[in-house]
């Protein structure tokens, strides 16, 4: 998020929103190329952070090399071509590199392509190891990157920037450019949006000391200060809007709920375990939140079984097993949005085992169509129903409890007294959808996220700081400790082993893996992992041919997923390999491991 905008007594010729085309001169294929990297405007080109700083303090003159020297140059290339190797026929790439002391010869083993990714007669930054070949010293396989050519010629500083580039726009352009933007003046009448006892407190630089020190550094500390100071801006401005938003949110009015903790305690105890001190909070918070007659706007955080659906059960009793305010008929409703169809058919199936002993019909509505509990001609179960009758029966309150995915949020859908909005899995919903549904019909209904996504405190208030936050950090009694195992390559036979005692026993397995297609092996930067493809087609050949195996991933369409999940719930699949796509995908008790392969490529 960027904050920038001048002083309006400001008179100069640049001015912020000015298109980059309307200040330079811009060659077609810069323009592609700018478009591609999200900059069209003078402020979009001054928020383009280096992603990194080179050092010519470090660099090595060309004379003073020695054999076996790993060294970095600084200089001029030219000679640029690909070839191949007389003998074995290997792609190859060569060039020479100058600088005022002398001149050395670069060469790339199959990786011809850097020959067509420097441009002749740039100045570049050479690293890498030299050998020595018929008397003749040379760089082998280096890294090379472009270079400002301020540096050839100043030795005012070091560093450099090394910006984040595309084909057709350099480092060094982006840097020029900045360059003659700072020598505009326009950064003189810029406006911090930071107030200065802010930036005084926690030591911060303004906003136009900040500019100079990230795009042209002195010296590594400035450019870290200026780094704080924009992550800080950044942070401090979701903030702004999440607290601005919180407060639109709390004027509005919405519909007063009262339960005695009596009645809480009859439907507690109809549980088949104990709920835990922290779950006892949370509905307690829930509760209070739902008497002031302002909506509700809470973010109920726990792991993945920590209790959250049994939480949002009781408040979801409260809502359904009350009338509106003055009323002694109808009842008030509630939606509880779910992330895939298949937990949104589980939470329909749990919510009948709560719901069942009382007269309280409850609804699931996705894309696959449409259910009703109780059913008039099997009472203990659910019904098909159309989806016109379902719409008829939501629009007149008859329907107290609707469950389903983003088909809730379709204009169709329309509630007589919706009270209560549950959505679960909150980070997989955009903003925009989580305020479509908070805002169906009538007074503002309260609000219940709920993520497993083990969000830090601090940063769960910042990203979510216009939501309260009740955490869930205690297990229930009973509950099994998970066991996490590091399997280095020596032990991966035995613990193959020990999988095929489980799957043995009739337990499934995840299998989890970084990428979905193996890397391609001509480009430098593809990551080296296993993929979900090709792991799936080796555990098949070569470990587990007696068990089926399926595979999931997000190239696959949405109801070819639903299918693979529900193959897998229902034990037609006993291995399932996927990416992390599956982490909110269905609730399967049978599977009792998981393997994670590159488990360093993923976070918390």
């Amino acid at each position: 998020m960027q904050l920038l905008y001048l002083n309006p007594e400001y008179n100069g010729g640049m001015k912020l929103n000015d298109p980059l085309s309307s200040c330079f001169r811009i060659l077609p294929i810069q323009a592609s190329a700018l478009k591609r990297l999200g900059i069209i405007s003078v402020r979009d080109l001054l928020y383009h952070f280096p992603a990194r700083y080179g050092d010519t303090a470090q660099v090595t003159s060309i004379s003073n090399l020695r054999k076996g020297d790993t060294a970095v140059i600084f200089g001029r290339i030219s000679g640029l071509k690909t070839s191949r190797a007389f003998r074995k026929k290997i792609p190859m790439a060569e060039a020479v590199v100058e600088d005022e002391t002398g001149k050395i010869k670069i060469v790339w083993f199959y990786q011809a392509y850097l020959a067509k990714m420097i441009m002749e007669d740039s100045n570049v930054r050479v690293e890498g190891k030299v050998p020595e070949r018929n008397g003749e010293l040379y760089f082998s396989n280096p890294r090379i990157e472009n270079a400002p050519d301020l540096f050839t010629q100043t030795k005012a500083h070091s560093l450099y920037p090394v910006y984040p580039e595309t084909r057709g726009i350099t480092s060094n352009w982006i840097y020029h450019k900045i360059q003659s933007i700072f020598a505009s003046g326009i950064l003189s009448e810029i406006q911090d949006p930071v107030p200065e006892f802010i930036l005084k407190t926690y030591k911060l630089p303004d906003l136009k000391t900040s500019l100079i020190y990230i795009h042209t550094p002195k010296k590594e500390a400035h450019a870290q200060i200026a780094r704080k100071r924009f992550a800080f801006e950044e942070i401090f401005l979701i903030q702004l809007e999440r607290q601005k938003a919180r407060h639109l949110f709390k004027e509005n009015n919405a519909f007063v709920i009262e339960k005695s903790e009596e009645e809480i305690e009859q439907f507690v105890q109809r549980f088949p375990f104990t709920i835990t001190s922290a779950q006892r909070r949370a509905i307690e918070h829930i509760l209070a939140d739902f008497k002031n007659g302002h909506p509700m706007s809470r973010l109920l955080e726990g792991d993945v079984g920590s209790g959250k659906t049994a939480v949002a059960a009781v408040a979801v009793y409260a809502t359904a097993t009350s009338k509106p305010k003055g009323q002694n008929f109808g009842t008030l409703q509630s939606a509880y949005m779910a992330p895939t169809e298949i937990l949104a058919q589980q939470h329909f199936e749990s919510f009948i085992k709560y719901f069942s002993h009382l007269p309280i019909n409850v609804a699931l509505i996705t894309g696959s169509g449409c259910r009703k509990f109780p059913s008039k001609v099997h009472p203990d179960g659910w019904t098909n129903i159309s989806r016109t009758q379902l719409l008829k029966w939501v629009a007149s309150g008859e329907i107290a409890v609707l469950l389903g995915t983003h088909a809730l949020i379709q204009k169709s859908v329309t509630f007589k007294n919706l009270a209560l909005v549950i959505i679960d899995e909150q980070h997989r919903f955009g903003t925009t959808q989580r305020q479509k549904l908070a805002k169906k019909d009538g007074k503002t209904p309260h609000l219940l996220s709920m993520a497993a996504t083990p969000i830090p405190r601090t940063l769960a208030l910042t990203l979510y700081g216009d939501l309260d936050l009740s955490l869930l950090d205690e297990m229930p009694a009973g509950r099994k400790k998970i066991i996490t195992e590091i399997i280095t390559p020596e032990k991966r036979k035995a613990a193959y082993e020990e999988i095929r005692r489980e799957l043995k026993a009739g337990r499934q397995l995840y299998v989890i893996c970084p990428r979905i297609d193996e890397p391609d092996p001509t480009k430098e930067l593809a990551i080296q992992t296993k993929s979900v493809k090709e792991e799936a087609k080796r555990l098949k050949k070569e470990v587990f041919p007696e068990y089926e195996i399926g595979i999931l991933h997000s190239k696959m369409k949405p109801a070819e997923k639903e299918r693979v999940m529900l193959d897998f719930k229902d034990k037609k699949i006993d291995i399932l390999v996927a990416t992390s796509v599956v982490e909110v995908g269905v609730n399967v008790e049978n599977a009792s491991l998981i393997v994670i392969e590159g488990a360093e490529r993923f976070g918390l």
